[in-house]
């Protein structure tokens, strides 16, 4: 997820205590992108709006990191 804020990501999960909701946030993407994947291999069965549910629930937790990201990343100039 937002690769190209990789060393941005790596200094906020080094100040956890800072950045708690953004990790709660990440950690919760990254299990929506296993369990998505598992669905879509059909090692987990779903319904197709089940499935879309989370495909929403993922894309909007990636939003919501990205602005976190970019808040970070102006208030300690990085």
């Amino acid at each position: 997820m937002l690769h190209e804020y990789r060393d941005v990501i790596t200094h906020m999960k080094e100040n956890n205590a800072a950045n708690a909701h953004f990790l709660k946030v990440f950690d919760r993407h990254n299990e929506l992108d296993t369990k998505i994947g598992e669905v879509e291999k059909g090692s987990i069965p779903m319904t197709d709006l089940e499935l879309e549910t989370l495909k929403k629930e993922k894309l909007h937790l990636k939003d919501e990191a990205y602005a976190l990201i970019i808040k970070y990343k102006k208030e300690h100039s990085l």
